[in-house]
């Protein structure tokens, strides 16, 4: 059996190469969402809400960059036009949306579509014996659970 660049079985990252490029275009379409949320917000809380999603947005560009990292390290192809993000993204654009709350929920529900489909990852890395992967998709799940816990604050 040949193995790829860090040791691990060719044949059994492919599956694993597979999630990680449809969780690398949810991720785009998410960056996306996020920063039309960023240019449009209005209302009383344009000010803090505004700076949230730049936060966000720039979170994004490093776990997007994160994930195709890792899609080369085992040895694949990141996809990297838009039309492959569309059709592989679990997540749907998200437009013209202008008021703080439906924004802040755009937020939570592209965060829970992350952390549900990065579970799945992390589940295909662990059967594949990657354990970096599993790792990586852990990581930005615990960080998102807190996130979906401030922002669901931020509803009341």
């Amino acid at each position: 059996m040949t193995t790829n660049q860090i040791g691990l079985e060719k044949k059994d990252m492919s599956a694993v190469i597979e999630k990680l490029n449809d969780l690398l275009s949810s991720y785009h379409i998410f960056y996306i969402n996020v920063r039309g949320y960023h240019w449009n917000v209005k209302g009383e809380h344009f000010f803090s809400l505004h700076q949230q999603f730049e936060e966000l947005y720039t979170n994004l560009q490093v776990q997007i960059d994160e994930i195709a990292e890792r899609v080369l390290t085992l040895g694949g192809t990141p996809l990297h036009a838009y039309s492959d993000f569309a059709q592989h993204s679990s997540l749907k654009e998200d437009k013209n949306v202008f008021a703080g709350t439906d924004c802040v929920r755009g937020v939570v529900s592209g965060l829970q579509t992350l952390i549900e489909e990065q579970r799945k990852v992390s589940a295909v890395a662990e059967e594949a014996e990657d354990q970096g992967t599993a790792d990586l998709v852990d990581d930005y799940v615990q960080e998102q659970e807190k996130l979906i816990w401030m922002y669901n604050a931020f509803l009341g």
